[in-house]
């Protein structure tokens, strides 16, 4: 090959390689943009399914509602169509639902039978209970999973590690209405010899104010939470420990032991945030959760938040109350998963490129 013909097919190759990075460039920095997109589009659909299902799915339960409104009594037919009329069930389902999104796009959840209140005020008169009982348990489970589970993973094999893994995996196992209820009979009624220590259920004794209230509060809060706590620190607990062995066989831990780092820093400055990717979306997806609350455990325990709401709600069965408490559960998991993809990118940068 001459040099002419060599040159002239170096300028080629150099400018397919201008062409072709010009495009990856604008690719790399279209690319979040797009997927972000791509998320909330995602969710927007999402929501709009849980809309559909809130509505047809719990028109399946059995039961009357306008018999629960008239409480059981023998009236006319007369009174029957005002009750249905006055909650919208004298009109064709497709009508029912139509009216019901409508509403549902301007904050209007429609109002209870039961409470003969708007669907809204009742949730947020029920919501900061559930965030306090289930607040407080994630932060403690979340805090508890995360350590034990870098621990056990860094000394994987070893007795606590086995430990560790097995009491996890049984707590996990059980389930939290059973716990519940062996630790009100434990350590609420009482068993010889141990006496019993804290209240059998609800939130308060109604008696106390100021300091003594909020001690009273958190007497009443010990074993839900300690149920929660109990059963749900094993998942986290398992996925922290999953994603710290996968990353320690990685070189550049080997790289940073061989530069003279100790065991500990090595492990919270290197392996720990680069095994983080797992534990964020399972820390945001309960992160969710704790808006929905725990159904069974309030309900054990008589505590007056969403769940026990959702549970009073089924029986009777109150249309609105069901589908507004559905639609809220169902949109906090899809806000918060939403979130923690949109965060993803900053944990790992090839997400979303």
């Amino acid at each position: 090959m001459s040099s002419a013909t060599g040159r002239v097919v170096g300028k080629r190759a150099e400018d397919g390689e201008r062409a072709s990075a010009a495009p990856r460039g604008q690719r790399t920095r279209s690319g979040y943009p797009r997927y972000v997109a791509g998320k909330l589009a995602g969710a927007v659909v999402s929501l709009f399914a849980v809309l559909v299902t809130s509505f047809f799915l719990f028109r399946l339960i059995p039961g009357d509602p306008v018999k629960f409104m008239t409480g059981g009594r023998p009236v006319s037919a007369e009174q029957l169509a005002v009750y249905k009329e006055e909650f919208g069930l004298d009109l064709p389902l497709w009508e029912q639902f139509t009216d019901y999104c409508v509403k549902a796009l301007t904050g209007d959840l429609g109002t209870s039978y039961q409470f003969h209140a708007p669907v809204v005020d009742k949730i947020t008169e029920a919501l900061p209970n559930t965030l306090l009982l289930t607040g407080t348990a994630f932060v403690l489970y979340t805090a508890l999973g995360a350590f034990l589970g870098t621990r056990s993973a860094w000394r994987h094999g070893g007795p606590g590690d086995r430990l560790n893994t097995g009491l996890a995996l049984t707590l996990y196992s059980i389930p939290s209405f059973w716990l519940g209820l062996l630790l009100i009979i434990v350590l609420s009624v009482g068993v010889d010899p141990i006496p019993g220590l804290f209240p059998t259920g609800g939130m308060e004794s109604g008696r106390e104010e100021g300091l003594a209230y909020v001690l009273d509060v958190a007497h009443h809060l010990v074993l839900p939470v300690v149920t929660l706590v109990a059963v749900e620190y094993g998942q986290t607990l398992l996925v922290t420990r999953s994603a710290l062995l996968d990353e320690m066989g990685s070189d550049y831990l080997t790289t940073a032991r061989a530069k003279g780092l100790r065991d500990d820093l090595v492990r919270r400055r290197h392996a720990v945030p680069n095994a983080l990717l797992p534990t964020v979306t399972l820390v945001f997806v309960n992160l969710g959760r704790t808006v929905a609350g725990v159904i069974l455990v309030e309900t054990v325990f008589s505590w007056p938040g969403l769940g026990g709401l959702f549970y009073q709600a089924l029986s009777v069965p109150d249309l609105p109350l069901v589908q507004g408490l559905f639609f809220v559960f169902a949109a906090a998991v899809i806000l918060m998963n939403t979130l923690a993809d949109l965060l993803y990118p900053m944990l790992d940068p090839r997400v979303g490129r």
